[in-house]
């Protein structure tokens, strides 16, 4: 198609059928006031309709729920729910060592999560509830406060408060030496757990203020500068922080945190320091666990297609180490360390520390960019593979609530977590009753089985911490078939991993997302440009530095450059377009001035110069037609999706520049954004005839059109 006058005249006469007019539609103009206005009264307005509206949006379960298909999805639900609460209890309880928290408050995490996630996502696979790395980084913060504050964080006299039988008074906190603690503005008497667990509150709380913020604001586009390789490297790097962390309990020994950067080197160094200090105790159950573990779940793998329902590995590990423990009595024979009386019931719920929040407000957006990034990345992947959608907003203002509420029945941040939503999906569940399900089953241990797990070996804590980071470790292996794949997204994921893993969490993902959105920016900055050659027999043309066998368009170049045009690659264009088509205009210019400025010398000194006598003293049109073996430069632009100021003056600047050396420049396959832009610019003059003899909506069309042109010989420009 073309409709440019002069082609579809020739294309007539040629005898061709596939000639047509296109016509830009007329665009009405919008009214921006009538619209705000029209928004505003939408959004203030009140209505039976509006009201059901908003209710079932912020609470899908009020649309789902009475459509629930009992007899066919409550099977799948229950025993979905069941094998997740199972799996959750003894994960609930191991991840509160990466948090620096007791036990319980994983449990309670996991349950209020569950049910709030029940009334407000969207999504029917997505198990929300603790996750290792947000453990991870709360546990950083809360260590890092807590040491602040002047506790005493080593293992001799870290917060075992609970190990001596130690109870609950009503205001949730446990009856142990207290001590005065000031903090700016902030007078307290907390103790250990108190402090901890009101640190952790203050920051899940303020977590989740963001992403409801972040969802009312309608900025779930954050997630898109969150690359894939990016997470993954995160993930990975996090994944090496959180062994490194649980390595110090799989040998029993005890040695503080690290606060600052470079947690992953300071604690190995610490670990070898301290290697002769080793439990012996801890040590072999250790190995063994990670045996019956890793053996588990490698035959769970293998043979997924024969089980209908994973093996409860987790919790027949925890069982049998604990009765093992309590009856031989390893705590006080060999001086293993273990988890400590959990007690039954709930905690009265209490308004987060608001004094605390000024300290944590910085940690929290982390929190909530990695939190509702998860989330939303698991809630899109499993609803495309199930066959239904979800709404990314409604899922961040869920995951919003799923931290604000439980911040106040003292928990801590959540997100959605990859493993049990596999886990959900691989065992039929269909909706999100089976969360219900799984909140129950926490409950149960809540209220009943607690305080069984007193014997329980931190180290074995660890040991379900460290095999469930297989996943994110065996990211290593893909690493040459990612760089065989693409080296850009390889090099993110090495530099996010490291920064990760050898500086810190919160710095790693900093330094993942800047080196993401600058190695787009570079690869923008220095995109490819090839010269185009014709398909021999057909209109099509390509790159004639990647394909042999084409034609070269006689007395025509043809160069495309491969992305936008803007401030920062204008120059890089030039000189790419200077290059590949061997001509540049102010040297041209210039060249050609000299050797004017040289014959006028010359006839000066009354010299006799054939070319002088000929042309009258001008010998330019010799130099131009030695010099110059082609007359047009056709820019293909298919790959230029928009322009912008730089961009339109960097064109309008080629076509005087070049128009100045007797070579025409004509644009072809230009999208409607940019021929815009550039009749705004005024690239195309104030005629619309100029708009048909400088845009083509093809190449061949651009091609034909030059060499239905083609002028005889150039004429001098000075």
């Amino acid at each position: 198609c073309s409709d440019e006058p002069v082609l579809l005249q020739r294309m007539e006469e040629e005898g061709s059928e596939n000639v047509c007019h296109l016509e830009r539609r007329t665009r009405r103009r919008r009214d921006l006031k009538a619209v705000l206005r029209k928004k505003l009264s939408s959004s203030f307005s009140c209505s039976a309709k509006k009201l059901k509206s908003n209710v079932t949006g912020f609470f899908p379960v009020v649309q789902w729920l009475p459509k629930y298909k009992f007899k066919e999805y409550v099977w799948g639900d229950v025993m979905s729910g069941l094998i997740v609460g199972i799996i959750l209890v003894p994960q609930a309880i191991a991840y509160c060592l990466l948090a620096g928290l007791q036990p319980i408050y994983g449990l309670y995490t996991s349950f209020f999560a569950n049910i709030i996630y029940f009334f407000m996502g969207t999504s029917r696979h997505v198990s929300v509830g603790i996750f290792s790395l947000m453990s991870l980084m709360v546990g950083q913060v809360v260590d890092r406060e807590m040491y602040l504050a002047g506790f005493d964080l080593s293992e001799d006299n870290k917060a075992d408060t609970l190990n001596s039988g130690d109870v609950w008074n009503s205001s949730g906190t446990s009856n142990v030496s207290a001590i005065n603690l000031t903090l700016g503005d902030l007078s307290m008497e907390c103790g250990k757990e108190c402090y901890a667990i009101s640190i952790a509150a203050a920051l899940t709380f303020l977590a989740g203020v963001y992403q409801v913020l972040m969802a009312v604001f309608q900025l779930g586009f954050v997630s898109v500068y969150l690359s894939a390789p990016m997470l993954d490297g995160f993930a990975t790097g996090a994944s090496l922080t959180i062994l490194t962390v649980q390595a110090k309990y799989l040998l029993g020994l005890k040695i503080p945190r690290h606060q600052g950067f470079g947690t992953v080197i300071v604690t190995w160094i610490n670990i070898f320091k301290n290697i002769h200090k080793t439990n012996f105790c801890d040590m072999i159950t250790s190995a063994i666990c990670i045996a019956v573990l890793v053996g588990a779940k490698e035959l769970g793998e293998r043979y997924k297609d024969r089980l209908k329902i994973p093996l409860p590995t987790e919790l027949v590990v925890v069982t049998v180490a604990t009765l093992v423990s309590h009856f031989t009595d390893l705590n006080g024979l060999y001086g293993s360390s273990i988890s400590g009386a959990i007690p039954t019931g709930f905690i009265p719920p209490k308004v987060p520390s608001f004094e605390l929040m000024p300290r944590v407000a910085y940690d929290a957006i982390p929190l909530a960019v990695i939190s509702f990034a998860f989330t939303v990345s698991l809630s899109e992947m499993f609803a495309k593979k199930n066959g239904y959608t979800v709404r990314p907003n409604q899922e961040m203002m869920a995951i919003g609530f799923c931290n604000i509420i439980p911040s106040f029945f003292h928990c801590f941040t959540t997100s959605a977590a990859l493993a049990k939503t596999m886990v959900k999906d691989s065992t039929g569940c269909q909706t999100q009753v089976s969360s219900i399900i799984s909140a129950l089953v926490v409950l149960l241990i809540l209220l009943v089985f607690a305080p069984l797990f007193y014997s329980l070996q931190k180290c074995v804590l660890a040991c379900i911490i460290i095999v469930s980071l297989r996943g994110a470790l065996r990211k290593f292996r893909d690493v040459p078939k990612q760089w065989h794949l693409n080296k850009v997204d390889a090099i993110v994921w090495s530099i996010t991993m490291l920064s990760s893993a050898l500086i810190s969490v919160e710095m790693g993902l900093l330094v993942g997302v800047i080196f993401s959105m600058l190695c787009i920016l570079v690869r923008t900055q220095v995109p490819q440009v090839a010269i185009l050659s014709q398909i021999q027999d057909t209109v099509f043309y390509e790159d004639s530095g990647e394909y042999d066998n084409l034609l070269v368009v006689p007395k025509v170049k043809i160069f495309r450059f491969q992305a936008p045009l803007y401030y920062a690659n204008k120059d890089f264009f030039l000189k790419s377009l200077y290059k590949a088509v061997g001509l540049e205009p102010f040297l041209e210019v210039t060249k050609r001035r000299k050797a004017e400025k040289k014959a006028k010398e010359l006839a000066n000194k009354q010299v006799t110069v054939n070319c002088l006598e000929k042309n009258n003293g001008d010998v330019t049109t010799s130099l131009v037609s030695q010099e110059l073996d082609f007359h047009t430069i056709i820019l293909d632009c298919c790959s230029i999706p928009f322009l912008d100021s730089t961009g339109i003056v960097t064109f309008k600047g080629v076509l005087k520049e070049y128009k100045e050396v007797g070579v025409s420049i004509i644009l072809a396959c230009c999208n409607p954004s940019v021929i815009d832009s550039l009749k705004r610019g005024g690239f195309f003059g104030t005629d619309d005839k100029d708009i048909s003899n400088l845009s083509f909506y093809s190449v061949h069309s651009a091609v034909l059109f030059a060499n239905s042109r083609e002028p005889a010989v150039s004429q001098s420009v000075v």
